[in-house]
């Protein structure tokens, strides 16, 4: 493991799922760490089981408002002067046939899951560079590497698709200043989303401490290696059908 001792993480999403298992595992290696979400209350609960309350600050933030994640940003530079890694992990799903698909999911997948890590990327960038270094990470999806799309899934794939090729851009544009640049692909994972869907066998679900464990060995690296991409897949996943049954009555705002 890597003692992130004096290191200060942000992690969005973090109120549940595998945000909230990152943020148990980070605090266990000592991390400073701002939590970001919409459900603040859910935030200070989770600070309650944690060592170290005083290294852990809660902030309520919806990841698709601009004002929200410069006041995210801003307030961790007021408080602690720096910022070495960002997690964005806030994720939202929506399933259905393209034609059916409700306007305000499409939105709503678009500005959680792709401008939301574009905006808070761009907004830590410039700060990491003065500081000669930092490390950005992605939480994207298994599902960049099924060619096409998955059939109901096109919009919320085609966005981690674009998410993937904007790491691997971002990951060359900063290298040079010392800022490190890491995508996760997890695949069907047990969180509050998939707690709710029914017909998935057990054995397709991992546990979001699998993807956790991932992020931990992208950040206990040295300083001159970069996991720019790692994979997290079931053993048992299919590829030639659907992991996720069709016509699921899907929970709203549902968390990764």
């Amino acid at each position: 493991m890597v003692n992130l001792e004096g290191k200060v993480c942000i992690v969005t999403g973090a109120s549940g799922g595998i945000g909230k298992a990152l943020v148990e595992k980070l605090a266990a290696q000592k991390a400073t760490l701002v939590l970001a979400a919409r459900r603040l209350e859910v935030l200070e609960e989770i600070k309650r089981t944690l060592p170290q309350k005083e290294k852990i600050l809660c902030l309520k933030c919806d990841v698709t408002s601009k004002q929200d994640l410069e006041n995210l940003v801003g307030y961790t530079l007021k408080e602690y002067k720096k910022i070495d890694c960002l997690i964005n992990g806030a994720g939202v799903s929506s399933q259905y046939p393209f034609w059916e698909q409700p306007l305000e999911d499409i939105e709503k997948v678009m500005y959680t899951n792709y401008y939301s890590y574009v905006m808070l990327s761009r907004l830590v960038v410039n700060p990491m560079k003065e500081a000669g270094g930092g490390h950005i990470i992605n939480i994207t999806s298994g599902s960049v590497m099924v060619d096409p799309p998955p059939r109901n899934f096109i919009v919320y794939t085609s966005l981690k698709v674009a998410l993937r090729s904007f790491a691997k851009g971002l990951f060359w544009e900063m290298r040079d200043f010392g800022i490190k640049v890491t995508s996760i692909f997890p695949g069907v994972t047990r969180t509050p989303l998939t707690g709710k869907l029914k017909n998935i066998a057990e054995d397709r679900l991992m546990e979001p401490d699998s993807i956790a464990d991932s992020v931990l060995f992208a950040l206990a690296q040295p300083a001159n290696t970069c996991p720019l991409e790692l994979s997290v897949i079931n053993q048992q996943t299919p590829w030639t059908k659907p992991v996720i049954p069709f016509k699921q009555n899907h929970p709203q705002g549902a968390k990764k």
